[in-house]
């Protein structure tokens, strides 16, 4: 990736248009992503698609790389805003119900299409970003083992840590599985099956 040159937005004036503009192309260049390929989102075929200049991608993003970054931001956050927003629910829940919400509610959240879209960028960028930067990656890790170690309530720290491990694996696979399979994927026989061997787990 090229050096990243900091968009020229001001901090004021039609900032509620400015935003609008600036979350229609990064759904744009979403739907791009995961339409094409990251091999398509070019600078100039997104400007094409989302139906604005390049001068409109430098004011809001910088230039390309600052809009790959900013799908790849507004993915995460999102993800991870769900998976934080989860815990109250499973508050009022136990065993397999407990177990069941959380596997579907990571599901939701990492089977969105800016979830999916924001996975393709950082695999495909990975070699060219500062000291391999995988800080989306860990933090969203250490989301997940904490969930795992709220649903595994009162089992020994390594076992919960494994709940953790094994949604963030499960997930991931079905992540680049919906990346690589034309069509739409139905994970639910999965997802049934994981909430299985984590109750099954925990009840051990």
């Amino acid at each position: 990736m090229t050096t990243h040159i900091n968009p020229r937005r001001p901090v004021n004036g039609r900032q509620v248009r400015a935003d609008r503009t600036r979350a229609a192309v990064i759904d744009e260049t979403v739907r791009c992503v995961l339409e094409e390929g990251f091999g398509a989102a070019s600078a100039k075929h997104i400007t094409e698609r989302a139906g604005v200049t390049w001068g409109v991608i430098q004011y809001h993003f910088g230039g390309r790389d600052g809009l790959l970054m900013a799908v790849v931001d507004d993915g995460f956050d999102a993800l991870l805003d769900s998976l934080r927003r989860a815990e109250p629910k499973l508050a009022a829940l136990h065993g397999r119900d407990r177990v069941s919400v959380l596997v579907d509610t990571v599901a939701d959240a990492f089977l969105s299409p800016t979830s999916i879209a924001a996975l393709e960028i950082l695999i495909a960028t990975r070699a060219n970003r500062p000291d391999g930067d995988q800080r989306h990656l860990l933090e969203l890790f250490t989301t997940l083992t904490n969930l795992g170690r709220y649903v595994a309530e009162g089992v020994d720290q390594e076992r919960a840590d494994a709940v953790g491990n094994l949604i963030w694996t499960t997930l991931m696979g079905a992540m680049v599985a919906t990346m690589a399979v034309p069509g739409p994927v139905d994970v639910s026989r999965q997802l049934r099956a994981l909430t299985d061997v984590i109750t099954a787990y925990l009840d051990q």
